[in-house]
Formats: C-alpha cells, structure tokens, sequence
C-alpha cells in the first residue's frame, strides 16, 4: 500500500482521460490534486472531492510558458508546491510529413514536448528544498516506435523519453525521480475521434473498426485503461520505485515487442 498522504499531485490535461485516471489512483492513496485541463471541469473536480482530498483547477493552456509558470505559482500558492508532477496534456494531428502544417508541428511540439520541460525546470527547485519528488511523463509506445503520419506526435514523444532520461541522470544523487509511461492504445477522446474518422471513412460500424485499430498495432487486442495507467504512476511513486530512474515503461499490449 503506497500513501501519498501530505504530498500534492499536479497532473496537466486531466480532465478526462488518461490524466483523470491518473489523478482519481492518486488520490485514492491520499495525495492533493492539482486538475489543469477543459472540457467537463466540474465533473473531473467532483469526481476527485468525492475520495475525501483537495482538489484545485487551474485552466493554463499547456502550449503558453506564461500560462504554465502562472499554473505552478497556483501549486505553490495552493499547496506548497508539487510533489508530483504528471506531464500527459498532449494533443494529436495526422498527417503526412510533406502536407504538415507548420502551425500543427508547432503545436503538437508545444504542449506534448516543451510544456513537460517547463513544468519539469519549474517543480524541480521545490522538490529539491523538500528532499523529494516524482515527476512521470506521459510518453507513448510512440516514444519508442514510429507509425506514419504522425511525424509531429513521434518527435515529441521521443523527445519526452530524451527529456525523461536528462532529468533522471541530474537528479540522480537526489531523492527525485524522472521516469516515463509509454502506453499503446487507451480508449481515450482523443482515439474514440480517430475510431469515429475511420468508421466515417470505411462506413463500418464503430466495434468494427476499433477492432481493426487495435490489432493493426496492439497483439493483445485490448484496450490499456486509465487505472492501469494510473496504478503503474502510483507505483513509480512509491519507496519501492525509489531506484527506477530515467525508465521508459511501455505498457501496449505487446505493440513494442513486435
């Protein structure tokens, strides 16, 4: 059993999905949450309350330095600072690489790569003052492998693995720790919309073509869930985790094993 009772939690694009998942495992085992994200913000702050912690909001647009420090100064004006920090807002286009916008590229680098070092060089002096911290970047099996089309997404998640081994090895005398998750396929919004785009495309149904999704990449044929995401950053939390360091931990249902 792993408490984070005392510590605060700052989870960026965690109003559905993978983000909220992550922030509901955490604060299941006691740790304040610091929500950033849109959509449905009532629904995710009530879903937190509901497991009896703290839970704030900040709406920072993760593509905006500004906006970013303003979402740490709020950490630290609201809790303390943060102990935890899961970099996962991210966003998707898809695209060949000659027919790419510019403004695309810049935006899908913007907020799945640059956001994750600005919250990172930001928490990292408070967690030094503290005696220890954990961040966890939201990678992708995208950070390991390639799939075409997706040039923008692969190069920032591949940077993110790069960020995440930097990180470790400065820290490393430290009681912090910097590692990654690498998931294959979540059915998150993000996916359900490419489902909904190839349906729309094949006129199958909606199960037809997740089916075809998940075993063009994905040996399992199963989807990766929010809580098991969330209990895989919980453990990398723990004392346990306490020498994993600069890890890169696919969780894909084979896909990388192929």
């Amino acid at each position: 059993m792993t408490t984070l009772k005392g510590k605060t939690a700052l989870v960026t694009g965690s109003t559905s999905g993978i983000g909220l998942g992550i922030a509901r495992t955490l604060a299941q085992n006691g740790a304040d949450i610091v929500l950033n994200g849109f959509g449905d913000v009532e629904a995710a702050i009530g879903q937190i309350e509901r497991l009896g912690v703290k839970v704030r909001h900040h709406g920072a647009d993760m593509s905006r330095p500004e906006e970013i420090e303003a979402l740490m100064r709020f950490a630290d004006a609201e809790f303390g600072g943060a102990d935890i920090v899961v970099n996962n807002a991210g966003i998707q286009h898809v695209a060949p690489v000659d027919d790419f916008a510019p403004e695309k590229w810049d935006a899908v680098l913007a907020i799945n790569l640059s956001s994750a070092f600005h919250t990172t060089r930001l928490a990292i002096p408070g967690m030094k003052a503290r005696g220890w911290g954990r961040i966890v970047n939201i990678a992708s099996v995208h950070g390991l492998v390639a799939s075409a089309n997706k040039s923008a997404y692969v190069a920032a998640k591949h940077g993110l693995v790069g960020l995440t081994k930097a990180v470790a090895l400065e820290t490393a005398g430290t009681a912090i720790t910097c590692n990654a998750l690498c998931p294959g396929w979540v059915l998150t919004p993000l996916v359900r919309q490419q489902i909904d785009a190839r349906a729309g495309q094949s006129g199958r149904d909606f199960a037809a073509e997740q089916k075809a999704l998940l075993l063009e990449k994905q040996p399992s044929a199963e989807f990766v869930t929010p809580e098991q995401l969330g209990a895989l950053a919980l453990f990398l939390c723990s004392d346990a985790a306490a020498q994993v360091r600069g890890a890169a931990w696919n969780i894909d249902g084979g896909w990388a094993a192929q």
